[in-house]
Formats: C-alpha cells, structure tokens, sequence
C-alpha cells in the first residue's frame, strides 16, 4: 500500500477501534445463561407463587380481567338461585298437578256436553238402535219414570245400594231397540277426553247394574276423543265398547 493511502487510514494516537456490532464471546456466553426453557421459568413461577400467597392475588389481577375476577360472585349467586328453585320445585310440582287436573275436568265436562246434543245419533247409528231415549245426562236430570224403576230395583234387592250410587252417577244412560229384532236393550255410557282404564270399569259396573235391575240387555260404552292402551286393553276384558268422538274443530 502507497504511504499517502496507509496514512490516510492510519488512526490518531489513542483512539479506539470502531464497534462493528460484534459482543464479546463472554457477554454473549451470559445472554444465554440467563434464558430459560418455558416449562423451568414456568415451575420457577409456580413455586415462588405457592411460597408467596399474596403474590397469588396481585398476578391474577394482573393477568385476569375484571369479568373474569367477578365470576366466583356471581357463581355462588347462581348457585344459591338454583338451590331456592329446588326447595319450590315441589310447590311448582303440585301446582302443575292440579293444573293437569282442572284442564283433564274442563276437556272431560266439554265432551260431555257436546255428547248431550247428539248422542242419541251417535249411539243409533254405531250400535244399530232405534228409538233412543236419554234417561240420565250430565246436563239434565234423571227422568222421573227412570227414577221410580231404580228405586223399585233397590227395594227389590235386585240391586244393591253401591249398584245404585253407581247408577245415579253414570254420564249417560239409554234406553231403546235393536233395529233387527226389535229387542229392547239399556246403554251404559261413561265419557271423557281420554278414555282409561278407570272409565272403562265405571262403564262395565253401570252395565252390570243395569242388568240386574232390569233383566234386559246392557250395551257398556266408553266414549271419548282417544283411549290410552290401558284403557284399550281393560275395554276388551270388560266387554266395554269404545266410542271414538270426533274432536270440536279449532275456533
């Protein structure tokens, strides 16, 4: 190299070589020490926080937001809001028990009338009768006559006083004649919305009534918009006919 060009890059006396981005290799050697693997620096953590409880809190504030740190309120509200609708479930269960019940009678109490107004064509026309008359209905009093034959059956001992309060309490009771022959024959009739098993042995014991007052033949009947299968199943051990009503049409 020329002298002129030497001297131009030659350095004053005691100044330093430039800093050209490269660390010293122990400098570099401490970086590295001090970086730790996650799972060491997160132990290391864990255990600085278990020996110092109220370090817990501080970086939970620190780390949570303040919906988060609300919860363990409002769970321990919900949770005491759950155990108030346990302790009431009963009442609520009892309440929609009756409630069922009033809606099963008011349904039961609407067929009935709806039967009243037709159940002589009803009755005629599946069971091939003439000359239909309603001793007994729901909505009108017992015929006279019809009183007076069941009082006569009672102090006969033809039937007995059960068979009478049973009688006294049937939905419908008919009298007419079989089309064919001319037969005279008795209905028994019990009516509800959902015809069960309970409905099918009313009928059955009113017919049995009915056939030790009078002698003649006893149709059992059990009408209503549908019959559970207990019901279906009782019906045709007891010898009790189902009638199925066509339900009113929607207003």
């Amino acid at each position: 190299m020329p002298m002129a060009l030497a001297s131009a890059y030659a350095l004053p006396m005691g100044a330093c070589a430039p800093h050209w981005g490269l660390a010293p290799s122990g400098a570099v050697a401490m970086n590295v020490a001090k970086q730790l693997d996650p799972t060491s620096l997160v132990t290391r953590i864990i255990a600085e926080l278990q020996a110092n409880p109220d370090a817990q809190r501080l970086l939970l504030r620190a780390l949570l937001t303040n919906e988060f740190l609300g919860m363990p309120v409002r769970l321990d509200r919900i949770e005491r809001d759950v155990a108030e609708l346990r302790a009431h479930s009963g009442d609520w269960k009892e309440d929609l028990a009756i409630l069922k019940a009033d809606v099963a009678y008011l349904k039961g109490s609407d067929l009935e009338k709806r039967l009243h107004r037709k159940i002589r064509a009803l009755v005629g026309q599946r069971f091939e009768l003439r000359g239909l008359r309603v001793l007994q209905g729901p909505v009108q009093d017992p015929l006279p006559d019809f009183v007076e034959q069941l009082e006569e059956a009672l102090d006969g001992a033809r039937i007995t006083d059960a068979q009478h309060a049973r009688l006294e309490a049937t939905d419908f009771i008919l009298h007419g004649r079989r089309r064919a022959d001319q037969t005279p024959v008795w209905v028994a009739l019990e009516a509800w919305s959902v015809v069960g098993a309970s409905d099918i042995q009313r009928a059955g014991a009113s017919a049995e009534a009915l056939r030790a007052a009078f002698e003649e033949d006893v149709l059992a009947i059990a009408a209503g918009y549908s019959i559970d299968p207990r019901g279906a199943e009782r019906a045709e051990a007891a010898e009790v006919t189902y009638l199925q009503v066509s339900r009113p049409r929607p207003v």
